[in-house]
């Protein structure tokens, strides 16, 4: 009998074929003894699975009927794949041999953590770290992510600051380990999402049902990072903006996040006047669309949400968000590294 947990890689693609030829080979390299593959197709219109099915038979492939986005692909697919322990991949990532052992190990070892990442690194410069991700996520009091080792745009070259695995507020969905009955009990990613953010969304869950999020300094991916949406497309913007409001709403206690949310409207004008004056309409457009849909529905799915989710807060578990604002820290107070923040004004 294999008392080893068995862990499933998950892989959820759209129109990724050059990925997938490029990163599979790192992938099956994996030694975990007891190991399933599987790669989710979210209706790809290029040879995606016929590539799959020529090159790697061995892989399990679940194909979508449509394109659900990354939130709906990965509920869709992971309704067909039972194992203790699963892992959301992306799939322009390169992974190393024993890249799994280490964060399961940490995971297995401690009934209350619920979700892990590795330490994410740049795949074209492999000397620094990566933006999604980087070596374990957090958050402020207003609702700006940030990581060890990136804030905002500033990315740090990895010396080794790093090193010590620990708790963090949110691990990365580009290789976010979790182990399955959680991701039943949190009910997986909220669909409207979409895409970016639904990962803090969920590790945001699961820290109100008192689980803990954890990052894993013994692991090392590398991440190519933006090979679904370019940085600077507008669209990636009205994600971000509005998938934060949405975040803050869901998470915080009522009356916490009014007050953390008028803030943040106000916050958001000044970075619709930046990107005016940096001559980016269609990105200060996708700010101002982004508040219309978060009004718009703002009392209209609350009801759907609580039933399908099943975890409105009546706390909040706020190990590793930052008490101060990141944005003034950053671009006021020019603290570009994670080492400048005081680890008095994280809440523990």
């Amino acid at each position: 009998m294999n008392n080893t947990p068995k862990v499933a890689i998950v892989i959820l693609n759209w129109n990724g074929l050059k990925y997938l030829q490029q990163f599979l080979p790192s992938v099956m390299t994996t030694t975990w003894s007891n190991l399933e593959i599987v790669v989710g197709d979210n209706a790809s219109t290029d040879d995606s699975v016929v590539f799959l099915k020529s090159q790697y038979p061995q892989i399990k492939i679940v194909q979508n009927d449509a394109n659900y986005g990354f939130t709906g692909g990965y509920n869709r697919v992971l309704q067909h794949v039972e194992a203790d322990y699963l892992i959301l991949l992306n799939s322009d990532i390169e992974v190393t041999p024993n890249w799994i052992e280490p964060v399961i190990e940490m995971m297995e070892a401690d009934d209350t953590i619920a979700a892990a990442a590795p330490k994410i690194k740049a795949y074209h410069q492999k000397t620094h770290f990566e933006h999604a991700g980087a070596a374990g996520g957090f958050i402020d009091s207003y609702g700006y992510p940030f990581c060890r080792g990136r804030i905002f745009y500033e990315v740090e070259e990895d010396k080794g600051q790093y090193n010590q695995s620990g708790e963090v507020f949110w691990a990365t969905g580009a290789a976010l380990f979790i182990k399955k009955e959680c991701w039943d009990a949190a009910g997986g990613f909220d669909e409207r999402f979409f895409a970016h953010m639904e990962e803090i969304d969920l590790c945001w869950r699961l820290k109100n049902m008192n689980y803990r999020i954890m990052y894993c300094a013994e692991s090392e991916v590398y991440h190519v990072g933006g090979g679904t949406l370019d940085k600077e497309n507008p669209f990636k913007t009205y994600l971000n903006f509005r998938n934060n409001l949405l975040l803050l709403k869901k998470n915080l206690p009522w009356g916490r996040s009014v007050v953390t949310i008028s803030v943040r409207f106000w916050l958001d004008l000044l970075a619709i006047m930046r990107f005016m004056g940096e001559g980016k309409r269609k990105d200060a457009w996708a700010v101002s669309r982004a508040h219309q849909n978060f009004v718009r529905n703002m009392f209209k799915r609350e009801q759907s949400l609580k039933n399908k989710h099943g975890v409105i807060p009546h706390h909040s578990t706020l190990f590793g968000m930052y008490k101060h604002n990141i944005v003034w820290e950053f671009f006021v107070k020019k603290k570009k590294a994670f080492t400048d923040l005081q680890q008095d004004d994280f809440y523990r």
